[in-house]
């Protein structure tokens, strides 16, 4: 087991020291591991790998264990084992996950408290520190109330076009915990209002709980070439996004002996299932971050707010662990039938993977935002070889460029002005641009003429 450990790389739950010179980062790589989702410390390996081990051992465990007890609180009482490796000593100290908030002694039950993010142990700051009381009081954020709304905050009317089997009265509504009392009052919760509420409320309580994408030019964001921004709720954005994907990306077509398949770009199913997920388990306490979805020429990615919750890591998630973060979203995505089983995503986008033939996704904790990113299917990706295309069917281009083409009569020719007014829904000029040297540069469009006075033409 030591030589496996020695040969990894830090992590969220590893991290390596040299020796214990400094205490004071160590301890606060225990505050951070306890507080965040447990984790395993290896004193006597250099940075580099060297295994440097330790000389005495006993005495440097004993010194260890005091200061854990005097410098930590609450008290804190990890495993810490010495153990033997090329003929030299190393401690290896064993932290678990416990809830609550572990702090410094000598900074403070606020100052003090750290988190692991990504290989690194960081304070938590104002928001993480809530969300680590509230993972101790066993509460989510969505649940909380909203004592400066009333029930008139929320669109009644929407939320009812979701709940057409049953009535969306005021029990109903509280048994969701989109309603919940306070001071003898109901009012909406934060979960109420990110799904249902009015948008003037919205955007004073909860600003950043929307979705954005965005189409680049190339592998970078240097460039956009399609932007959309949700207006709605959330709800809004599970219909939305998936028009802004299909426009923005390519559908090949397979032939076999009895019928074509379509094939797109990037798997419907997994995406779909992705961000459900994203919306359901998103930090929404985290301020100036909302859900993000970018296209580029070779991948697609989802980015929500917020690392994993605490206690919780990649593995448990990859195994089918289940862990609410937002009860009321949860909840009403569950009434909904937006999603089905408990902890089961995760499968069930490997599983649509795997049988269209797609790449499996990439899953990364980036700080305090989460990542999943998606790779083309390969027939899409066969229409470039040597930097020329082979001819097309018209299946296997973009909606938006299908569009294009059937803007034009027979043998009609079109300045780009004409074109931008005739296309609906309206994109930028800069996509269209794009859109039309992309169709040209396929043997499918034709332009002549030169500066303002090009026209285009389909061959």
């Amino acid at each position: 087991m030591i030589e496996d450990l020695l040969l990894r790389s830090e992590s969220k739950t590893l991290e390596f020291k040299r020796d214990l010179s400094s205490l004071d980062p160590i301890l606060k790589t225990i505050v951070a591991f306890a507080n965040t989702a447990g984790g395993i410390i290896v004193i006597g390996r250099a940075p580099d790998g060297t295994i440097t081990g330790i000389k005495d051992v006993f005495k440097a465990e004993e010194a260890l264990a005091n200061a854990i007890a005097d410098g930590i609180r609450p008290i804190l009482l990890p495993e810490i084992e010495i153990t033997t490796f090329l003929e030299k000593n190393l401690l290896i100290v064993k932290v678990a996950h416990w809830k609550g908030s572990f702090y410094l002694k000598k900074e403070g039950a606020e100052r003090g408290v750290y988190i692991r993010l990504g290989s690194t142990s960081r304070p938590a700051g104002e928001e993480l520190l809530g969300e680590l009381k509230r993972s101790f009081l066993d509460l989510s954020y969505d649940q909380q109330p909203i004592p400066d709304l009333s029930k008139r905050d929320l669109d009644l009317e929407y939320a009812s076009r979701f709940f057409k089997s049953e009535p969306l009265n005021e029990e109903k509504m509280r048994s969701l915990g989109i309603l919940v009392p306070f001071a003898g009052r109901i009012v909406p919760s934060i979960g109420g209002l990110i799904l249902f509420g009015k948008k003037e409320a919205r955007q004073q309580f909860v600003p950043d709980a929307r979705v954005g994408c965005a189409r680049f030019l190339g592998n970078d964001k240097s460039e956009f070439l399609d932007r959309y921004e949700s207006e709605g709720t959330i709800l809004d954005a599970i219909e939305e996004v998936p028009k802004f994907i299909a426009r923005n990306t390519r559908l090949a077509a397979q032939f076999g002996e009895m019928r074509r398949k379509d094939i797109p770009e990037y798997p419907p199913s997994a995406i779909r299932e992705t961000l459900l997920n994203a919306l359901a388990h998103a930090d929404y306490s985290i301020r100036g971050t909302y859900h993000q979805i970018a296209i580029f020429d070779n991948r697609l990615e989802i980015q929500s707010p917020g690392m994993l919750p605490f206690g919780f890591t990649l593995d448990d998630f990859k195994s089918g662990v289940s862990r609410i973060r937002n009860r009321v979203i949860t909840r009403v995505f569950h009434q909904m039938r937006l999603m089905e089983v408990w902890g089961s995503g995760y499968k069930r986008i490997i599983e649509s993977c795997v049988s269209g033939n797609y790449p499996e996704p990439k899953w990364e904790e980036l700080a305090t935002n989460f990542r999943v990113t998606f790779f083309p299917h390969s027939q899409t990706q066969l229409v470039f070889r040597e930097g020329r295309a082979t001819p097309l069917e018209p299946e296997e281009l973009m909606d938006r460029q299908k569009m294009i083409l059937r803007l034009f009569k027979k043998r009609e020719s079109l300045p780009f002005r004409e074109i931008y007014k005739r296309m609906t829904p309206k994109i930028s000029e800069r996509m269209l641009r794009y859109d039309l040297a992309e169709l040209k540069r396929k043997g499918l469009i034709t332009s002549k003429g030169k500066g303002r006075a090009i026209v285009w033409q389909v061959l």
